[in-house]
């Protein structure tokens, strides 16, 4: 049976942490959001989710739609307001911006606990014991970039490449082994030692080795076998081997 991949991914984590991403990324004042320009990025993500054929959550459309209108809203004229005594008319953004602040509090304040979890399993008290034959585990280095920032390079790189006509191809399921290709794509990085540009692991235009590479590289990600890096916003991402191999 033809079946195309639609992948559900965990990592991602819904359209109010995506916008703030944006927000970031963009240096953009959360107070003030220019809602054109973030509109206008996060539809880029949108679209790029849809042509990897990833499953995307019906959360992220109302977002989408959420935006539109304000967008539209915006684009009105203002009414002059000549009586004093007249309501006040409320920012079309307003709830919009409470529910990313919101969000940020609670987004920092997870982060923050993590950080102390993580700590506080790295103290522990145990008997004297002999290390000479006992592995030592790495610390989990899940490098310091989103998969956003994973998107939106994989997003460059299609538009300059123009890869376009290969992109509208439907992928079979079996076409590329999963397992397979995250053996392949931990071999080539274990091969640079200084690690290997994100875009290097992409080597055929076809969607189904773009989309099967992707998922590879998550995967081998939440595994703590590979790093992905980035020295700043809208650089070139690297991938670096995890175990020291």
């Amino acid at each position: 049976m033809d079946q195309s991949y639609r992948v559900k991914l965990d990592t991602f984590e819904g359209p109010l942490d995506l916008l703030l991403h944006l927000v970031n990324q963009y240096e953009i004042d959360i107070y003030d959001i220019p809602v054109a320009q973030i509109t206008e990025q996060y539809m880029h993500y949108i679209h790029t989710m849809q042509q990897l054929e990833l499953n995307i959550a019906s959360e992220y459309l109302v977002m989408a739609a959420t935006l539109l209108e304000i967008k539209s809203q915006m684009l009105l004229p203002k009414q002059e307001i000549e009586d004093p005594d007249e309501e006040y008319m409320e920012d079309p953004r307003e709830e919009l911006m409470q529910r990313l602040v919101e969000y940020r509090k609670y987004k920092e304040a997870a982060r923050q606990l993590k950080e102390k979890e993580a700590d506080s399993s790295q103290t522990f008290m145990r008997p004297p014991t002999a290390f000479l034959h006992e592995k030592i585990t790495r610390p989990e280095q899940k490098g310091d970039i989103s998969i956003y920032d994973m998107l939106d390079a994989l997003k460059r790189m299609t538009e300059r490449h123009k890869w376009t006509e290969p992109l509208e191809t439907k992928v079979k399921s079996g076409d590329i082994p999963l397992e397979k290709r995250m053996t392949e794509v931990l071999n080539t990085v274990k091969q640079s030692r200084n690690g290997i540009a994100f875009e290097q692991l992409f080597a055929y235009p076809s969607r189904s080795h773009i989309v099967v590479t992707f998922i590879a590289i998550l995967e081998l990600m939440k595994n703590n076998e590979i790093t992905c890096r980035q020295e700043k916003h809208f650089g070139e991402l690297y991938v670096f081997n995890n175990l020291g191999e």
